[in-house]
């Protein structure tokens, strides 16, 4: 199928073959993968390995869930580089944690958002890989024009116009994006058209599923119930499994429905070393060491991915790294204390940064 494609983004991009970008945006192929799915409410209950095996494929567009380190599939994403998956496509707002792909090559081509983490600093591997070609941008976003691709497909249709993008230099280098004249005005009006998105995986990582593929979270849904309509193949991880009734009865509701889901895996302790709320806050020391020093020099960063994404093998070996039960039993604290669900107004949020000088304690 032939797309029609924003031509000044190409040639500022230096895309020649157009094929790599037209999977995201391929309604077609999309709608049949939909169609083909099993709806039946069924045990979709598989181990993070099986599914990632099963659901993850060589060249996939990868979509980051959560926001940054807050309700994210981090370890999903962990287990997804262990397994050695190859040219995949990186998209998310934000995408921070695209960069780990990186240093194994596993995502070499990117929808570029936001890479940082706020306060901790900006990804400073992810632009030298950028600078030296070991991940190339294939389309510019804001995370506004993003989620509208994304709500675009959660409901059928094949794109929205939008005001956002006028006037910034994104149009210039995103390729699916198209400045027009707003067909309802008469006098000059100019809007963006900005494309349905389709990723082809989703990790989603929540407080609470059933076996079939209901799903709820507390915190921030930022973009992850349209992509779990919006993506072709959607996993569930969550920090707990509870039955169907649990699920029908609880007054905290679904947030996704089983219909959109391909498996569920539970996985305690999944968003480390994130923030799941309602039961842990993020490792802020991991963080600080991972953007103050990892970042810096590939060798850095090489020796950081070793250490905690290829030398451990689940999230309870990421949790003993990160303190073990002391770590567990302050970060419940922190958390509660942050979402006003404890009773003790004492808690201190004060602690020691990461330096060179403190080492190798997260806790």
């Amino acid at each position: 199928m032939d797309f029609h494609y924003n031509q000044k983004a190409l040639q500022n991009l230096k895309i020649e073959d157009t094929s790599i970008l037209d999977r995201l945006v391929d309604y077609r192929s999309a709608r049949e993968v939909k169609l083909k799915k099993d709806h039946s409410q069924r045990d979709k209950r598989l181990s993070l390995g099986e599914a990632v095996s099963e659901f993850v494929d060589d060249g996939d567009i990868w979509c980051d869930s959560g926001f940054s380190y807050v309700k994210s599939a981090i370890q999903a994403f962990w287990e997804v580089l262990r397994q050695g998956k190859k040219n995949l496509q990186s998209i998310g707002s934000p995408n921070t944690i695209q960069s780990m792909a990186a240093v194994t090559g596993a995502a070499p081509y990117t929808h570029a958002s936001y890479a940082g983490a706020e306060m901790r600093g900006y990804d400073r591997f992810f632009s030298r890989s950028v600078k030296t070609g070991r991940i190339k941008i294939i389309s510019e976003w804001s995370h506004g024009l993003m989620a509208q691709g994304f709500k675009a497909a959660q409901l059928g249709l094949p794109g929205v116009f939008s005001k956002q993008g006028l006037g910034s230099d994104i149009v210039r280098h995103n390729p699916y994006l198209h400045e027009m004249q707003n067909p309802m005005a008469k006098s000059n009006d100019p809007v963006i058209f900005v494309p349905a998105l389709f990723p082809d995986i989703v990790f989603i990582h929540v407080n609470a599923a059933d076996k079939y593929g209901n799903a709820r979270f507390i915190g921030p849904a930022v973009n992850d119930i349209a992509t779990a309509a919006a993506s072709r193949k959607v996993v569930i991880t969550a920090e707990e499994i509870v039955s169907n009734s649990d699920i029908r009865w609880n007054n905290k509701g679904v947030s996704i429905p089983f219909q959109n889901v391909d498996a569920v895996v539970e996985l305690p302790f999944g968003g480390v070393p994130g923030y799941m709320p309602g039961y842990y806050y993020w490792a802020r020391r991991f963080w600080e060491k991972l953007f103050g020093w990892a970042t810096i020099t590939d060798e850095n960063a090489k020796q950081f991915f070793d250490e905690w994404v290829l030398g451990t093998k689940n999230p309870l070996e990421v949790v003993e790294k990160l303190g073990g039960t002391e770590w567990v039993t302050e970060a419940r604290r922190l958390a509660r204390a942050a979402e006003g669900d404890n009773e003790d107004d004492g808690v201190d949020f004060t602690y020691e940064p990461w330096s060179e000088e403190l080492g190798d304690i997260y806790s």
